[in-house]
């Protein structure tokens, strides 16, 4: 979990540290050296990859793929999510480095940006997870519904935008822009920020994680019984979703709480190394979401060697059987329903 709110505490947290901690201040001036050359590296490989791979998607997607399940509906929901949380990066960037210098205005916009498309994102992602429970154990079930699970896909994607538009608001209302040492666009309002902590611990991480569990364990229950070849690369990918997921999120997420038990860490510069650090990590799945939810897909990588092809970035010669062959090949995979449906990557 992480929100535009954390970067501006870390404002805060400098200032007061600066200001109390005079015997350290040899630590601190290291420190903020460091989140100097650190931050910004760190958004810029977030940003330009996070770019490229979901940029990536919502081409093959609206060109190439149509939208046939709930799973296309929600795969290109995620991309979308990601790619405008990205894209608010380089604001922050320049802002922890330097100060806020985009207005009031521009502080509650790309607030209101960041943070809802944070939860688009992680509620997106809880949604796949119970999308997948249904086709692995309940294949047939969901094959017979495919018209109205696409309905409520539709649905519930809008309801996912509304909630995340809910629950930011407190950051986009008192999201204001104030001078301490140097301009900050912060968020600060004592009486709901525990409702607003609270709100995106649940939401950011422990719903998703809480779904992956659940899910996952039926699901790989189910491979277990089956009988498909892809039944061992199925259960890799899963075991890749979930680890993926802790190492990313769960250090971050523990800070966070640590940090919200007692004021007495923010004067320890090695704790504002900890927050700098795993919120970085934590950002790191904007960019590994496209390889995770799509890249692994067949059909979404027999489309993309189609867009490579058309970009003009692939020899003609000897392509068109090529193309041939995996159209054949792909058409053959889908005649058998009850084998794809046991894969759970076979999108």
């Amino acid at each position: 979990m992480f929100t535009g709110t954390d970067i501006m505490e870390e404002y805060e947290m400098d200032t007061w540290l600066f200001n109390n901690t005079s015997d350290n201040s040899q630590e601190h001036e290291r420190f903020l050296k460091f989140k100097e050359v650190f931050l910004p590296c760190m958004y810029l490989v977030v940003f330009v990859f996070g770019l490229v791979g979901n940029s990536l998607v919502l081409i093959i997607y609206i060109f190439y793929q149509k939208l046939r399940s709930l799973t296309d509906v929600l795969l290109v929901n995620l991309p979308v999510a990601d790619l405008v949380f990205v894209c608010t990066l380089p604001f922050w960037a320049y802002a922890g480095t330097y100060e806020w210098v985009f207005g009031t205005v521009m502080c509650k916009t790309l607030r209101g940006m960041y943070t809802v498309n944070f939860y688009v994102s992680m509620l997106t992602l809880t949604c796949i997870t119970v999308d997948r429970f249904i086709v692995v154990v309940q294949a047939t079930k969901a094959f017979n519904q495919q018209a109205k699970w696409m309905t409520w896909g539709k649905v519930t994607c809008l309801l996912i935008w509304v909630v995340s538009l809910l629950v930011s608001l407190p950051q986009i209302i008192y999201g204001t822009v104030e001078h301490f040492d140097k301009l900050v666009c912060q968020y600060h309002n004592e009486a709901i920020s525990t409702v607003v902590l609270a709100t995106q611990m649940t939401l950011g991480f422990f719903l998703p994680l809480f779904t992956m569990i659940v899910c996952y364990s039926g699901i790989i229950k189910t491979l277990l019984h089956a009988r498909s070849f892809q039944k061992h690369k199925s259960l890799k990918i899963i075991f890749l979703v979930v680890t993926v997921f802790l190492l990313t999120q769960t250090p971050f997420n523990i800070t966070k709480l640590i940090q919200s038990t007692s004021w007495e860490y923010y004067t320890m510069t090695s704790f504002h190394y900890a927050i700098l650090v795993t919120e970085a990590i934590a950002y790191l799945r904007a960019c590994l979401n496209p390889v995770l939810y799509t890249f692994v897909g067949l059909k979404f990588r027999k489309n993309f060697w189609k867009l490579v092809k058309d970009l003009g970035c692939l020899p003609y010669l000897g392509a068109s059987s090529q193309w041939k062959s995996s159209e054949d090949s792909s058409k053959t995979c889908s005649a058998s329903h009850n084998a794809e449906t046991t894969v759970m990557f076979q999108l």
